[in-house]
C-alpha cells in the first residue's frame, strides 16, 4: 500500500497556540489480585453447586471506575482509586463428556498516588444551540473547575487460578456486593446476578493485570505551524468486481509464520 505522505503548501510559517492535555505523572503496574470473588448469575450458581471442576475460558475488562481525591498535607498529589470490572466466562464439567458455560463479574480494586499539580481557576465552555441571554443553559457540573483527569489503560487480565469454596472460607479483596455493580456492567452478562448466601459455594479467581495509569491537565502550548497541508495519497475506490485482484496486492504476512525467537524478544540479547 502507498504511504500516506503530506505536502506542505504556503510560504507562511507562524507561531500558533494549541489547547491539549499535558501528562503530569504516570506509572505502570503489574498487579496480582488473589482470591477475587466472582459474582455469578443464577444459572451459574446452580452449576457450581453441582460441580467443583471448572476452568476459565476468557476474561474481559468491561468497565473501569476511576476516583480522584487530593492527598491532605501534600499539595498537588492525588490518590487514585481504580476499580476493575471483569467479565469472566467459565466452563464446568457436569458429567463425563458434558460441559456447560456460564459467566460472572469479578471486581478488583487498587489505589495509587500521582502528582497532578494544582489549579484554582474555573473553566466554562460554550455549547452550540444555547444562549445565556434569554434562557437558562443546562448546568454542567464537569465544567466548573480544572481538576486533573485520570486515564487508565489496561489489558484483559490473565486468569492465574480458579477455585470453588464456601463463601465464608475466603476473604474478598474488594468491599463490594452485587448491588454495588453498575447496571451497564450487569447488562453484558447472559442473565441477572445473584448474591450467594453463607453456606453456598462461590468461585474465586486470581487475576494478573498489566496497566498504565496517567494523570493529565488541560494546558496551552505554542508551536510552529505552516498554512495548510494536503496529503499526496489518492483515495482508491473499493470494488468487488475482482476480489482476487485485491487479494493479490496484499503483502504476504511473513511475521505470522515466523514467530520471534527469545533473542529477538529481548533486543538481540540472551539476557534480560
Amino acid at each position: 500500500m502507498a504511504e500516506n505522505k503530506n505536502c506542505f503548501y504556503g510560504n507562511n510559517t507562524e507561531t500558533v497556540c494549541i489547547d491539549c492535555n499535558r501528562i503530569l505523572d504516570s506509572c505502570r503496574d503489574k498487579d496480582c489480585f488473589e482470591d477475587v470473588r466472582v459474582y455469578l448469575t443464577g444459572f451459574g450458581q446452580e452449576i457450581i453447586e453441582k460441580t467443583s471442576s471448572i476452568k476459565v475460558k476468557s476474561t474481559k475488562v468491561v468497565w473501569t471506575c476511576l476516583d480522584l481525591e487530593p492527598v491532605q498535607f501534600n499539595r498537588g498529589f492525588y490518590q487514585i482509586t481504580v476499580r476493575f470490572y471483569t467479565r469472566i466466562c467459565f466452563e464446568a464439567c457436569l458429567c463425563p463428556g458434558k460441559t456447560q458455560e456460564f459467566d460472572g463479574i469479578a471486581v478488583s480494586e487498587k489505589k495509587i498516588i500521582l502528582y497532578g499539580s494544582e489549579g484554582n481557576v474555573n473553566i466554562f465552555k460554550s455549547e452550540a444551540g444555547t444562549s445565556c441571554f434569554c434562557e437558562t443553559p443546562q448546568y454542567n457540573e464537569n465544567a466548573k473547575s480544572n481538576a486533573p483527569t485520570v486515564v487508565c489503560e489496561v489489558t484483559d487480565p490473565i486468569a492465574l487460578s480458579v477455585k470453588v469454596a464456601k463463601s465464608e472460607q475466603c476473604k474478598p479483596c474488594c468491599c463490594c456486593c452485587v448491588d454495588d455493580i453498575p447496571k451497564h456492567v450487569c447488562d453484558c452478562l447472559s442473565s441477572c446476578l445473584c448474591d450467594a448466601e453463607d453456606g453456598y459455594k462461590s468461585v474465586y479467581v486470581t487475576l494478573g493485570f498489566f496497566s498504565v495509569i496517567r494523570i493529565e491537565r488541560p494546558c496551552q502550548y505554542i508551536i510552529n505551524a505552516t498554512e495548510y497541508t494536503i496529503p499526496d495519497k489518492v483515495c482508491v475506490e473499493s470494488t468487488d468486481d475482482d476480489p482476487c485482484a485485491a487479494f493479490a496486492k496484499m503483502s504476504f504476512p511473513v511475521s505470522e509464520f515466523y514467530p520471534p525467537s527469545y533473542r529477538d524478544m529481548n533486543g538481540g540479547c540472551g539476557c534480560k
